[in-house]
């Protein structure tokens, strides 16, 4: 079956030249985006309980943007004025850029890794005697807590944001020859807002071995996955699926 309609699990991108809307021109397909899952914060009442006395920390280990945000929300909420001297270990270039929405980045000690956690390791061993805080979500990977636990550091994991599931409820009657997914979250959002779902024509295109076995311990039949050594990106894996079947007679 042809493709003409694809919902990607996600917020719209915001930048113009997003490959999505290449995609969607050059293929001539129509692409709709829906966050299946949404991040809310923690209450400071709830991460007090954790423990947490933001003062006692010289380093914060930041996994991703909406650890940024909320690390900051909750010194605010707090009224923990965050010292000059604070060290910031960002696990990506993507992240440590946004730190500058909150912070003078030429004058922070700002350490930055490559791409996964892994990387950022051997940076945060170099400081082994800094006392980190790892501000996350309830959906933590696993990777995580044993590479800070390896390193024989002091740290302390504390949530401040969990993943919530979308209410999806306005779309029990809209179809799509193609559903995209980039986490497990958004494979049990799907079945929490529609327990019957049934695939039949659907086809289900997912992101990361973990969200290939979350859908297929669901019974999904995955029609198209990446990355792969021929397709890194989603995008090009749903381009050359589209390729492939919407020039079959």
């Amino acid at each position: 079956m042809k493709v003409k309609t694809i919902l990607v699990s996600q917020p719209e991108p915001k930048i113009e030249n997003s490959p999505y809307f290449d995609l969607q021109e050059k293929q001539k397909v129509k692409i709709d985006f829906r966050p299946f899952i949404h991040v809310e914060g923690v209450d400071t009442k709830e991460i007090r309980l954790q423990k947490v006395d933001l003062k006692n920390y010289s380093a914060i280990i930041l996994t991703s943007r909406n650890a940024v945000d909320h690390y900051f929300r909750v010194a605010d909420e707090m009224r923990f004025k965050v010292p000059d001297s604070m060290k910031y270990f960002c696990q990506s270039e993507a992240v440590a850029f946004y730190l500058q929405k909150y912070v003078v980045y030429r004058k922070r000690k700002i350490y930055v890794g490559k791409r996964n956690f892994a990387e950022l390791s051997p940076l945060i061993k170099k400081y082994k005697d800094e006392n980190f805080l790892l501000p996350t979500t309830d959906k933590l990977k696993p990777e995580v807590p044993k590479i800070l636990n390896e390193l024989g550091v002091n740290w302390k994991e504390a949530v401040f944001y969990k993943t919530v599931i979308s209410d999806l409820s306005d779309l029990a009657d809209v179809l799509y020859d193609i559903l995209v997914f980039f986490s497990p979250s958004g494979i049990d959002s799907l079945f929490h807002n529609f327990p019957e779902f049934k695939q039949n024509e659907t086809r289900i295109a997912v992101f990361g071995n973990t969200t290939i076995k979350a859908a297929e311990d669901q019974g999904l039949r995955v029609d198209i996955a990446a990355p792969t050594p021929e397709t890194p990106s989603m995008t090009m894996a749903l381009e050359k699926y589209i390729n492939e079947v919407n020039k079959k007679k």
